[in-house]
């Protein structure tokens, strides 16, 4: 469940933030969803970091929890202290190249439906941060396009996956000794098959 509470406010981000970047949001108003999600991602980091049953595998999963963290408090930040935002375009290189080898381990030992769609999203987010950094540091003028890009992958990446976790369309997680170190963010691997993702976005899509 913690997987899907966060993908759900992942999605919602990532989806407003897109938004933002097209001149739909204002600067002032974007900030309380940057605020609260890295709050909400902060707060499960640390639950899988020092929280009961801890290990190796749960802390490197707060570590990558904790790159989504950090970018929403930068996002909310820049809105208020008038930054021009080429601090967080370079945060956005180290994160696009370290969750590149999280995408391809995750697709390397990818075992179902929902593995290969969880690492194809850690390849799509590394995709976007690093359009981040052309938007930020390199200042290309890619605004519009970077925001589209951010809005389909929140539905895609965030929204949908998450809500079909909390739906229970999904099914289990797996347990801790049974999930791959490599599916990262938050040490959860539901297993899923084609036909329940085939239905439940059908039933999304047209009740």
């Amino acid at each position: 469940m913690l997987l899907g509470l966060a993908l759900l406010y992942v999605g919602a981000v990532l989806f407003l933030n897109g938004l933002w970047l097209m001149g739909k949001i204002g600067d002032n108003e974007i900030s309380i969803i940057n605020i609260f999600s890295g709050l909400l991602t902060f707060l499960i980091a640390m639950y899988l970091a020092f929280g009961p049953g801890a290990d190796a595998n749960s802390i490197k999963a707060a570590g990558l929890t904790l790159l989504f963290t950090f970018t929403y408090f930068w996002v909310a930040f820049n809105r208020y202290s008038g930054a021009d935002g080429r601090g967080l375009g370079w945060f956005s290189l180290f994160v696009a190249i370290t969750v590149v080898p999280v995408a391809l381990s995750t697709l390397g030992s990818a075992a179902s439906v929902w593995d290969v769609w969880f690492g194809l999203c850690w390849a799509a987010w590394a995709v976007l941060w690093f359009m981040y950094w052309l938007l930020l540091a390199q200042k290309k003028p890619i605004a519009w396009v970077t925001g589209l890009v951010t809005s389909v992958q929140g539905v895609l990446t965030g929204w949908l996956p998450g809500y079909l976790l909390l739906d229970g369309v999904m099914g289990p997680a797996a347990s801790a000794a049974e999930a791959p170190a490599e599916t990262g963010f938050l040490h959860l691997a539901p297993l899923l098959d084609l036909a329940q993702l085939v239905d439940a976005a059908r039933a999304l899509a047209f009740g």
